[in-house]
């Protein structure tokens, strides 16, 4: 299944959580904090703006961010699960 983001949403595949510290020690899937950080799958058309334009989005397809710990609605696709966001949630790329 495609899925494909309306407005100035964009779609998320959050990164792998850690599966051990720096120093060995495994942690449990309860102890694993989320990543804030994943790779842009879709991108939807822009934000539609008063005047009938729409304003382009900043982020593209393949681009990878830091976005806030908040930020979108989660969705299990298969065994990956993804992120739905608006593009206010996105802090930065990363190069």
């Amino acid at each position: 299944m495609k899925v494909k983001p309306l407005g100035d949403r964009i779609v998320v595949r959050r990164q792998q959580a850690q599966e051990k510290t720096a120093g060995g020690i495994l942690l449990p899937d309860t102890a694993k904090n989320k990543p804030q950080q994943g790779e842009v799958l879709a991108v939807g058309p822009g934000k539609m703006l008063k005047d009938g334009t729409r304003q382009g989005l900043q982020v593209k397809v393949g681009d990878r961010i830091l976005f806030t710990s908040w930020a979108g609605e989660e969705y299990k696709q298969r065994q990956d699960e993804i992120l739905l966001m608006r593009e206010e949630d996105v802090l930065a790329v990363v190069d």
